[in-house]
């Protein structure tokens, strides 16, 4: 989720179990305790752009860490802001809350997050939320803010309370349009080999379907509100390595960076392009195969090159009014 949202989680988590004379201390705590997990994004490398896709949500997200990410939070915190006012297990207590939400709520999200490292490499996705969404996130704001003002557990209780109810929304919102999918592909007479269904840009009302079948994507949109509505959309072959590079050595480091492309993305990857490969889980409009980033290789480069990044898709004023009209349900 972006840093506000999970700064605010934080804050309502470690007020929810301060008492009242704690609760703007506790606040403080919490909101850096929820943000400490992404300084995993500090892990990069000029050379090797994987490098952050493959640690950014890794070991700092997993949920054996949290007693150890809250501990390193809280010896940074006591002595700042509560050396004289708090016992360190209460500092202590209020980093274990926040810093247990962020991993957590990461996981809601589509991009993927390693909750089981390191006895296992998943991508944990539960696909019920999007990486932005201001109906989940103005509302705990709202309640933290008061919740600072008055010195009031019970209202971020209230946040928490909120959160958890709108990502059970977003749970049956999720299978909604799942269940859609399956009915789309049913009529077209394909045998679906797995399924995805992807909460769009700040919104539970449009989602993205995507499909496998016979080696092919098929990439939908449909708007699942009181009534549903489908947006057909495009498909496209499955990546084959022999078929679509077949120049690409086995042993060299681009191969071994395609692969770890396509442990991040799930293995829905396909040829965008010369040489591109592009990651089709993300898309500026729901029903299009143009996604937001890929990876772009050289057939010319030595074995031990990496491959190069690529993506940067503009929202052009087309794109948007198509996503508009998805929304209002056109």
């Amino acid at each position: 989720m972006d840093p506000i949202s999970q700064g605010v989680l934080g804050v309502a988590a470690a007020q929810a179990v301060s008492q009242q004379p704690q609760a703007r201390r506790a606040a403080f705590i919490g909101l850096v305790a929820g943000l400490a997990p992404d300084a995993d994004v500090f892990i990069s490398s000029a050379t090797d752009p994987l490098l952050s896709l493959q640690f950014h949500r890794q070991f700092t997200h997993a949920l054996v860490f949290i007693p150890f990410g809250a501990l390193l939070a809280a010896l940074v915190l006591h002595p700042l802001v509560g050396r004289n006012a708090l016992r360190f297990r209460t500092t202590y207590l209020f980093c274990l809350a926040g810093y247990a939400t962020h991993g957590l709520l990461d996981a809601c999200t589509s991009y993927g997050t390693q909750l089981l490292w390191p006895f296992s490499d998943l991508r944990v996705a539960w696909n019920n939320i999007s990486i932005i969404d201001p109906l989940f996130t103005v509302p705990i704001l709202f309640l933290v803010t008061f919740a600072i003002w008055r010195k009031s557990p019970v209202l971020a209780r209230c946040a928490l309370l909120w959160a958890v109810a709108y990502l059970l929304l977003g749970v049956m919102q999720r299978d909604r349009a799942a269940a859609i999918g399956h009915g789309v592909a049913a009529t077209r007479g394909h045998v679906v080999e797995r399924l995805s269904a992807k909460p769009t840009f700040a919104n539970l009302l449009v989602w993205k379907i995507i499909y496998e079948s016979e080696g092919m994507f098929y990439v939908d949109a449909v708007r699942v509100g009181l009534s549903s509505r489908h947006y057909p959309g495009d498909a496209i072959a499955k990546l084959d390595i022999a078929r679509d590079l077949p120049w690409l050595q086995p042993d060299s480091q681009q191969a071994r960076d395609v692969e770890r492309f396509r442990w991040f993305s799930g293995d829905y990857l396909a040829l965008a392009g010369k040489n591109m490969i592009t990651d089709i889980r993300y898309s500026l409009v729901p029903n299009e195969i143009e996604g937001l980033w890929g990876i772009t290789l050289n057939s010319r480069a030595a074995p031990h090159e990496h491959v190069r990044s690529a993506g940067g898709r503009t929202f052009t004023a087309g794109k948007w009014q198509a996503f508009r009209d998805m929304l209002l349900g056109n």
